[in-house]
């Protein structure tokens, strides 16, 4: 019995595919301003059907999934704020160990300049001395 009734329905379902393979092909594809007018009248007919479809829903389901909708923001927003204070925080510590890592070799640098220059120096006095003798 149930497969009758499923062969059944199957029947009834390619009848409805035939019907509306048969409405396709009857549509004409010629503008006009009559067809133009149907068009715009079964757009209407077709939307008032749809309309009477929508069920609202009644005021408890709307507090919920305003609820749902606020909780998640919560979320969402506290995992974007955790990450973005990790993020922060990584990006500090990179450029501290830049700034250190800058600092000791300006240090070291300044110091074999310092040498450097002081060399130099020793030696244009003792140019200068001789130069004046």
């Amino acid at each position: 019995m149930a497969d009758e009734k499923k062969v059944t329905d199957a029947e009834v379902a390619a009848k409805k595919a035939k019907k509306t393979e048969k409405k396709a092909k009857k549509a004409p594809s010629k503008f006009s301003p009559k067809n133009v007018g149907k068009g715009i009248a079964r757009f209407f007919k077709d939307l008032r059907g749809e309309t009477k479809k929508i069920v609202w829903p009644g005021p408890k389901m709307i507090v919920k999934s305003t609820g749902v909708v606020l909780a998640t923001i919560l979320v969402l927003g506290a995992v974007v704020w955790i990450i973005d204070f990790a993020v922060s925080g990584g990006i500090t510590a990179l450029n501290s160990a830049a700034n250190e890592v800058t600092e000791v070799v300006t240090e070291d640098a300044s110091d074999e300049t310092d040498e450097h220059d002081h060399d130099h120096s020793e030696d244009e006095t003792e140019e200068d001395t001789t130069a004046e003798n």
